[in-house]
């Protein structure tokens, strides 16, 4: 597993500062935020890309690229797993990107319009591609099998994950490369957003701006980061006498196939009950829920009650927690960093808690775990993702018992 996000440049430092319930999200330094309505967001602190890449490629790589690349080296390099020239067209890489590098894209539009379109970098289209990041990984790590980005907004990590799991299942590949990866911190990405009513309005109290579940939340806040896995066979994996953290049960993927922005319990509901199928369970083996979470009104709520649909009674037994609240939301990489924190419940046994949960909805009643970490003896989870375009991704992993 690999990982770098707003609470750490590693899984081990991400993990730590998840179950001590510390906050991610602070006032915006990537661009000057005076102008503009929104102020606060969930950078990745400190990051120096010249610590992972040359002075040159450094140029030529988008931060949404950058992540990716520092994600999947730390995941290759955890499952101690250096492709072969043997393995090379076997091993795929399937990572999600909701916006892929509109960093680069505005930056090079304003060149465009203050000095003229000569002036355009020529690396600007290999740079702004959301699939740019899948055919880097392939370059750097010299994988040369099925390689495909997946775009479905806020649910691309989980459908990456998912797709790709379903991939091996298939033959298609005995191993992959899977995760997301998203960089959308400007004031052009952050304005549409705000526009549309959708990010959080505690500019003056960020600490306290994502608080998925509390009647008195107002909406996300724009993160950024990455999140990688290496998945295998399992004849593979112990093959290699590979460190197995769990593996994967069940996959949904729905469309809510309602509105292009605004969710409803019945598709993700649907995504939840086939994931649970094609895992063989019923909803009183999962044991924890890391739920979608993103501290809106409408996403909570819905959320919510899908889990009602789908979980009946035992949804007031299941652990569910919103690390949303402490990573704010990275879009297109959200889902495959959740996806290592389920797997880091299953190892350590303790569930993440969902911060600045201080006055519950009445209408969001079930137990997501408030404000402080719970030690807990967890088998089987589960991971929701839904994005823009009623697009919905489930997850089931489990632990691995030989």
């Amino acid at each position: 597993m690999g990982a770098i996000c707003p609470l750490g440049h590693d899984v081990a430092s991400t993990w730590n500062s998840l179950i001590a319930g510390q906050c991610g999200i602070g006032y915006v330094s990537l661009f000057d935020s005076a102008p503009y309505d929104v102020k606060i967001a969930a950078e990745v602190k400190n990051f120096e890309p010249t610590k992972y890449f040359g002075s040159k490629e450094v140029r030529r790589l988008d931060r949404v690229s950058q992540f990716g690349l520092v994600a999947a080296r730390e995941a290759l390099l955890d499952a101690n797993l250096k492709v072969a020239e043997e393995d090379m067209w076997d091993t795929a890489v399937v990572i999600g990107s909701g916006i892929g590098g509109i960093m680069t894209l505005t930056e090079e539009h304003r060149i465009m319009i203050e000095k003229g379109p000569r002036r355009v970098s020529p690396f600007t289209v290999p740079m702004m591609l959301p699939d740019t990041i899948t055919g880097q990984v392939a370059i750097h790590f010299g994988i040369r099998g099925p390689n495909i980005c997946v775009v479905t907004a806020c649910a691309s990590g989980v459908n990456a994950i998912g797709e790709a799991f379903e991939m091996i299942r298939a033959g298609r590949a005995h191993t992959a490369v899977a995760g997301g990866t998203e960089a959308p911190i400007n004031a052009f990405s952050m304005s549409a957003f705000h526009n549309m009513n959708a990010l959080s309005d505690y500019n003056d109290d960020p600490l306290h701006a994502s608080r998925p579940f509390d009647k008195t939340r107002s909406g996300f806040v724009t993160s950024e980061g990455s999140g990688m896995l290496v998945m295998e066979t399992l004849e593979r994996a112990q093959a290699r006498g590979a460190r197995i953290y769990g593996e994967v049960l069940g996959y949904g993927c729905t469309d809510d196939a309602f509105h292009i922005t605004a969710p409803n319990e019945f598709g993700p509901a649907m995504a939840m009950r086939k994931a649970l199928k094609q895992a063989g369970l019923t909803p009183r083996d999962i044991d924890y829920i890391n739920a979608h979470g993103t501290s809106t009104v409408l996403n909570d709520l819905n959320e919510t009650r899908a889990i009602k649909k789908v979980f009946g009674d035992a949804a007031y037994d299941v652990s569910i927690s919103s690390t949303k609240s402490m990573t704010g939301h990275s879009f297109g990489a959200i889902g495959a960093l959740e996806a290592i924190f389920c797997l880091k419940v299953i190892n350590a046994g303790i569930v993440p808690p969902t911060i600045n949960l201080n006055t519950p909805d009445p209408e969001c009643d079930l137990n997501y775990t408030p404000n402080t970490a719970v030690k807990k003896r967890v088998r089987t989870a589960l991971t929701n993702s839904f994005g823009f375009g009623g697009h919905n991704g489930t997850l089931i992993v489990r632990e691995f018992v030989e």
